[in-house]
């Protein structure tokens, strides 16, 4: 059978887009299990990395590359930064849009770079920064790694996705992404999800090694607004071997005046067994200190 060159590559494309859709045939992952120390770190499903239980957000209101964050300044940002590491905060969750991967790089520059976690995000959206920005997804973590000064990122994700069809109509940006995984640029890959169906279509796709989702006791900025309804999808991406990355645990600060939920929502989260690492948007370094004593609370009472 002659096959040419538009056959040959559409058969290729094909079979790649199988590889990366497939769910693998493995056991069910145990149930998380957590000790005593907020700050412990946790296996990212199967990815190889560990993340502290408690991690640091950059993208509190964050959009046109800017957050509650960088709004600080550059010199009160890194500072906070720089408090967290020494508090034990060991993953650092940055994105394109919220403009922090030169802060985390340059505040964490004199830390050894093995020893904590760098995650970010490609924006597919339009707006949020310069079109000209715009690049294939290889070029944005060299751009990225540029940011950081730094040789590899740990994950890098697709951002905010919401059409429960995001694996089929993102195979090129999959595709990119698994490239420079195998070249070493990044150790992993995944999604930042913004709706249940999006979040459904992770399970049964093998390239996502990792899943932003979002996660309080409540159902607020959440995927659903019964809670339990997103913590079943999760706890099957688990049962995946997919890293959890839980978000919005304080309803994107609906909770910060309410002491009763953010424990209650610590609480829901870290029962479910599912959760690697819990994603907070830290403006001062006290807040870090209220957060973590009240997981480590939670953490007694188990």
């Amino acid at each position: 059978m002659r096959i040419n060159r538009r056959n040959f590559l559409a058969t290729t494309m094909a079979g790649a887009g199988a590889l990366l859709l497939r769910r693998p045939l493995l056991a069910a992952e145990p149930p998380v299990t957590y000790g005593a120390d907020p700050f412990q770190l946790v296996p990212l499903g199967r990815t190889g990395l560990k993340a502290s239980l408690i991690s640091s957000g950059t993208g509190m209101s964050g959009h046109g590359r800017q957050s509650n964050q960088t709004r600080l300044g550059r010199e009160p940002f890194e500072a906070l930064l720089r408090n967290a590491y020494e508090k034990g905060v060991r993953f650092f969750d940055c994105a394109d849009t919220y403009g922090t991967n030169p802060y985390v790089g340059r505040a964490l520059k004199a830390y050894p770079r093995e020893d904590y976690v760098l995650s970010t995000k490609i924006w597919l959206h339009p707006g949020g920064f310069p079109d000209e920005d715009r690049a294939e997804a290889d070029v944005m973590v060299d751009r990225f790694r540029r940011e950081f000064d730094t040789d590899y990122i740990d994950i890098v994700q697709l951002h905010c996705l919401m059409d429960g069809a995001w694996p089929t109509a993102h195979q090129r940006e999959m595709e990119l992404l698994e490239g420079a995984k195998a070249r070493g640029a990044i150790r992993a890959h995944g999604v930042s999800i913004h709706s249940l169906p999006a979040l459904k279509a992770c399970v049964d796709c093998e390239w996502v090694d990792v899943v932003h989702v979002r996660l309080n006791a409540y159902g607020d900025r959440m995927d659903d607004p019964d809670p339990n309804v997103v913590a079943d999808v999760v706890r099957q991406l688990h049962d995946a071997g997919k890293g959890v990355l839980a978000m919005k645990l304080i309803g994107e600060g609906a909770y910060r005046d309410d002491p009763a939920k953010r424990d209650e929502s610590i609480r829901f989260v870290l029962s479910q067994g599912t959760v690697s690492s819990m994603i907070v948007g830290f403006e001062k370094p006290e807040e870090i200190d209220d957060f973590a004593a009240r997981v480590q609370a939670v953490l007694a009472a188990k």
